[in-house]
């Protein structure tokens, strides 16, 4: 088993929290009120935008050029993420240069970025392995058997789609060229524990009045 698949399976608890969490199951079913997605697009792109720093920085620090091409390949995957994401705010009527991070948000964010400037390339990897993986985990999810069509379709089918799977696997990959250390165990988890709670936050969130 690959290092990425053997941390993939030793936090299944995390992954399948995400998948039952009441925010993901409502994209499933096109009943996520609106201003629960409202809220999560707009924490998602200030996510992302630190997400695209992290790899860019992790491509400064990488070894081998291989790794350097790589890192940079996917943050422009990012970017086209975060191209997703002004389109959603646009139909969503969200203001992403008005956006304040959440607690959930800030979190994972410092976690990323404090993980890319300090740990070498090996803590960095698993510290963004679980966004990728988790996310292609869902969208191909939700999308059995069939994407449904609702709010929420252009969501499960960008997370669903073997774009965004080669993506995921891309940074699988860099897994493999660096030892497997108590830093990486550690870094994974905590990655995926704030995935868990990025998505209740925004579930909790409650409707402006």
């Amino acid at each position: 088993m690959s290092v990425a698949q053997d941390l993939w399976q030793a936090n299944q608890d995390l992954a399948i929290a995400c998948f039952n969490n009441a925010f993901v199951q409502g994209i499933y079913s096109g009943t996520l009120p609106r201003h629960k997605f409202a809220y999560y697009v707009g924490q998602d792109a200030f996510f992302l935008e630190s997400f695209a720093r992290a790899y860019s920085i992790a491509a400064a620090k990488a070894p081998t050029w291989e790794g350097f091409g790589t890192f940079h390949d996917l943050a422009g995957g990012v970017l086209s993420e975060l191209r997703l994401h002004q389109s959603y705010a646009q139909s969503w009527q969200v203001d992403l240069t008005q956006i304040s991070p959440g607690a959930a948000t800030r979190r994972y964010t410092d976690f990323l970025l404090a993980t890319a400037w300090s740990q070498d390339t090996s803590v960095t990897t698993a510290a963004m392995l679980p966004c990728m993986k988790l996310y292609a985990y869902l969208g191909q999810q939700l999308a059995r058997p069939a994407i449904p069509e609702h709010d929420y379709t252009d969501w499960i089918k960008t997370y669903s789609s073997p774009e965004f799977d080669d993506l995921a696997q891309q940074l699988a990959v860099l897994a493999e060229q660096a030892p497997r250390t108590a830093a990486v165990d550690a870094a994974y988890r905590y990655a995926m524990e704030c995935e868990r709670d990025f998505f209740q936050a925004a579930w909790d969130i409650e409707a402006e009045t």
